[in-house]
């Protein structure tokens, strides 16, 4: 996504071809595991946990009623009396906790980005779909007078004078032009910034422009930024943000709402039922890590944070191939071990631009005559898949529009022609445009593809209107074609580009129902069984984990996810409605506390000021409090590459 750079800096602060493509390896040929036991060393005594049903995502064994666990390991798996004869004399104490409930692998988002969407949830949210965090819901905004009349009433609520309003989830398409006049209209004396839906623009009015010290003169004769900005309008984008980033981020990023925003993340993330999701790109430093690792990696977390590095900024910042390499090996080496960690020998690289401001290369243009963007330059894309292939790394590609899918598969099939690798598992990163035939080299090339299900439910109706037409718009996600060629198929969210909600992928994969209520390319409907598998087996298969997550077998973790209804038997319109009752992480079982189970009662959100929210210093040991012009400083540099200390005032 064209996000992704500025997602980076937040989060700093803040694809073998018909010759050797085979499916040895792939989640969808596991071996069969029916009723199997593992021995390993007891950590105490065994606990089986019954239920009404356990759906492992094992071909093999795919119904259990009862699954034991030692320590944070699965034993066995099947019918109680079949548990039983497994465990032989091993001590055991059967936990009927989950009896009348429904038990799948814990649920995988294959890839979020953290940080980004916990300052965009921590602010005033008025977007395109409702956002439903812990404790309280957020509707949406389906046109321009809702839009305004959201952000006056989210002026109003808030009672201190000096506090900034900050909101997120504005789209032209949907809420109409927004400008300085706009938001002065709102208020002219609280500072008002607005942040884009896809994180790559911001708007200000007068009263913010004067609190953060900026001037006109100031912004000229800044190279391509001073081309990404309008004064008059106070609209800042792309390469334009560096002209007002780090300040802005003084007051935006505080260490409390930077703690406060990955808090209500981690409850965010619970309430859906994920146990693990994976940031592809990550640029993290030491200081990121002291801020994650007492949240992310807290014992009361239960789920998985794992990264992987990003090869486009040492593009920016102009590094040599040999420097990439060892940059990224660097990195993953300081990096800690454990529930918050990198993953080894995988990098994620960038083709074209966001979906969300419709910046992918499409093949046949736009309707309204704009052009599409790169992220790596071609050029560059297929240098630094070079390096990272001959190093044996798994390549993840960031692809939105079908030109650009054809270099992805130019660029890979010329690593299989030079260097040939079986069970590579180039990933197709979005796959939100494509055709019959480029889904096919996919299949030949042997890569696999974790889409965003999203697109098409949240996009289709506005773009068929502008920029892509009908037919290309409700042809977005092709999931069905890609089952049919036996492409591995994982789902996520890419937080905050879609809700972090696996369920809500399975119900857009399985219906793909716009707000419109017409479905949007009915032959790319698949089926429940094949959507569950996105969100567990095949996620873990993505980054090379399936023999420890995504399914319930010996050997395994004992992450489950626990459900009140059985996905196979609801209504496929009520399935992102099914009640997450909580997870097992590691064999400890975490309850969603009941008041966010349930969504009934829950309104808008009232604006409440900063320090209500977020408190006036983050809490001790989270992060240090007195840094606000540091931490704004580590933000920054992720965001423009450099420290900005030059940056007008």
């Amino acid at each position: 996504m064209k996000h992704y750079r500025f997602l980076v800096s937040v989060v700093v602060i803040g694809l073998a071809t018909a010759w050797m493509f085979i499916s040895v390896g792939s989640a969808l040929a596991q071996r069969d595991i029916n009723r199997q036991f593992v021995t390993a060393p007891s950590i105490g005594i065994v606990t089986v946990y019954t239920a009404k049903k356990i759906l492992t995502m094992e071909p093999g064994n795919p119904d259990a009623t009862a699954v034991a666990v030692d320590g944070k390991r699965i034993l066995a798996a099947g019918s109680l009396d079949e548990v039983k004869a497994a465990l032989g004399d091993r001590k055991f104490a059967v936990n009927d906790t989950f009896q009348s409930k429904v038990l799948l692998p814990g649920l995988i988002d294959q890839h979020l980005h953290p940080f980004l969407g916990a300052l965009t949830l921590s602010t005033e949210v008025i977007s395109t779909e409702d956002w439903v965090l812990p404790g309280r819901t957020f509707k949406a905004a389906n046109d321009a007078n809702e839009y305004i009349s959201r952000l006056k009433a989210a002026n109003a609520a808030l009672k201190d004078k000096n506090d900034w309003l900050f909101s997120w989830g504005y789209h032209l398409l949907w809420h109409g032009k927004l400008d300085r006049k706009t938001l002065d209209a709102v208020s002219t004396t609280r500072p008002i910034a607005v942040w884009q839906r896809s994180c790559h623009e911001f708007y200000l009015n007068t009263a913010a422009i004067k609190a953060l010290g900026f001037t006109e003169e100031a912004m000229k004769g800044k190279g391509d930024a001073s081309t990404m900005m309008n004064w008059e309008e106070g609209h800042w984008w792309e390469t334009g943000l560096n002209l007002i980033m780090e300040p802005l981020l003084k007051v935006f990023a505080t260490p409390g709402r930077m703690v406060f925003g990955l808090k209500q993340m981690v409850a965010y993330l619970h309430q859906n039922g994920v146990t693990a999701y994976m940031e592809p790109g990550a640029l993290i430093t030491p200081d990121i890590w002291k801020l994650y690792q007492p949240i992310l990696g807290s014992d009361d977390t239960p789920f998985y944070s794992y990264f992987i590095v990003d090869a486009r900024s040492q593009v920016d910042d102009g590094l040599g191939l040999a420097e990439s390499l060892a940059a990224t090996e660097k990195q993953v080496a300081l990096a800690p071990q454990g529930k918050v960690s990198f993953i080894p020998k995988q990098i994620k690289l960038f083709a074209d631009g966001a979906i969300i401001s419709q910046l992918m290369q499409m093949k046949d243009g736009y309707t309204d005559g704009h052009h599409g963007d790169w992220m790596m330059t071609p050029e560059n894309l297929d240098q630094r898949a070079q390096l990272y292939w001959n190093a044996g790394y798994q390549l993840h590609i960031h692809v939105n529009g079908d030109l650009g899918l054809d270099v992805v598969l130019d660029v890979l099939e010329r690593r299989m022609r030079e260097m040939p690798r079986a069970n590579h598992r180039t990933v197709i990163v979005h796959f939100a445009t494509s055709n019959e035939e480029q889904v096919a080299r996919i299949a030949r090339l042997g890569a696999i593809v974790s889409a965003n299900p999203y697109y098409t439910v949240g996009f289709a109706d506005k773009y068929a209107q502008v920029g892509l037409g009908p037919n290309r718009a409700d042809a977005m996600v092709r999931s069905a074609s890609v089952l049919k060629r036996h492409i591995p198929l994982s789902f996520h969210s890419d937080l905050p580009m879609g809700p972090s909600a696996p369920l809500n992928f399975v119900w857009c994969a399985v219906n793909r129902v716009t707000p419109s209520g017409r479905v949007a390319g009915a032959e790319q409907r698949i089926g429940v069984e094949d959507a569950l598998r996105a969100v567990t087996i095949e996620a873990a298969y993505s980054w090379q984990k399936e023999d420890e997550l995504g399914s319930i077998a010996p050997g395994k973790i004992a992450n489950f996810t626990i459900l009140d209804q059985d996905p196979h038997t609801v209504e496929p319109m009520k399935l992102k409605d099914i009640l997450i009752w909580g997870t097992v992480f590691e064999g400890r079982i975490f309850p969603v506390p009941r008041e966010n189970r349930s969504q009934e009662g829950n309104t808008v959100a009232p604006s409440i000021s900063h320090g209500q929210m977020f408190g006036e210093h983050a809490e001790k040991g989270d992060l240090h409090a007195g840094c606000p012009c540091e931490v704004a400083q580590i933000v920054a540099k992720a965001i423009t590459g450099r420290v900005v200390a030059d940056i007008p005032r």
